[in-house]
């Protein structure tokens, strides 16, 4: 027994050590990321390489919030990410209670269809939402960043998925009392799917918020542009790029996303395995 206890606590402080090298090994990019972002250009590629410079400096951070007026970049893309995300969980959630809860001609045709448009690569449709984003003069406008994903695919069929677990006794009640459809979704079904909801305005922030290919695209003016765009636009020729200031907006656009992911970390994990485990 004691031979099989020595063994087991082995086995156990292996694998702790083990986690602890992996996790180590997955934040060091972080780290290094956020030590250049104190760094002066010069110290960059030095050899042998620091990760702490001996003339740390704030001078990139002063830098971004005077002359790149950081605030307006960082509202820009908080506009956008939450307006977007308010506006998909709204569309999806209503598309899901439609999928899961009625019955009409053609259902489960569209809802093919539906998840066959998610194996469609951006690249596809990049031309054709162009034009029509400049045909309804939008082109330079957060319009084009928030309305044309709203309906989105995946989040249908999350949302699909988790509310066709809910009791359909419970929605007839509501109607006997005499409850509007829109009232059921919005007293009923909304207060239910709260951690599904919660998970997917989540992972909905943060695709928004890390956007760069269509902000590229859509926006020409730089006072709206959003985080991405800003880092990009700290590059330049060979040996011209000002990586500690890349680095050191970097570091501002993942603050925002860590605060909130702690927040509704919780929430987060149980929207996704109950969507999982639920049919």
């Amino acid at each position: 027994m004691n031979r099989n206890h020595l063994r087991e606590g082995s086995i156990t402080v292996f694998i702790h050590l083990l986690l602890i090298l992996l996790t180590l090994f997955m934040l060091l990019p972080f780290i290094w990321m956020l030590s250049t972002s104190f760094k002066l250009p010069q110290d960059v590629f030095g050899f042998p390489p620091t990760l702490f410079s001996k003339d740390s400096t704030l001078i990139h951070y002063k830098f971004l919030i005077e002359e790149q007026n950081l605030l307006l970049i960082v509202w820009n893309t908080f506009f956008v990410a939450f307006t977007s995300t308010a506006l998909s969980l709204f569309f999806t959630s209503l598309g899901g209670f439609g999928f899961a809860k009625y019955n009409f001609p053609g259902k489960e045709p569209l809802f093919a269809f539906l998840l066959a448009t998610m194996v469609v690569p951006f690249a596809v449709t990049m031309v054709p939402s162009f034009i029509l984003m400049r045909y309804f003069k939008w082109v330079n406008t957060f319009w084009a960043l928030i309305v044309p994903g709203a309906a989105n695919a995946f989040g249908i069929f999350f949302m699909r998925q988790y509310i066709a677990s809910i009791n359909n006794e419970l929605l007839d009640a509501a109607r006997i009392d005499g409850a509007t459809e829109f009232a059921i979704y919005r007293r009923i079904i909304l207060p239910i799917i709260t951690p599904a909801l919660t998970s997917l305005g989540l992972i909905f922030f943060m695709a928004s918020w890390n956007n760069y290919l269509w902000p590229l695209i859509i926006l020409k003016t730089p006072a709206k542009f959003t985080i991405p765009l800003a880092i990009a636009s700290f590059g330049g020729a060979v040996g011209l790029t000002n990586y500690p200031g890349q680095m050191a907006m970097s570091v501002i656009s993942i603050i925002p996303l860590l605060i909130i992911f702690l927040l509704f970390q919780r929430r987060f994990v149980e929207g996704v395995m109950a969507g999982a485990v639920k049919t």
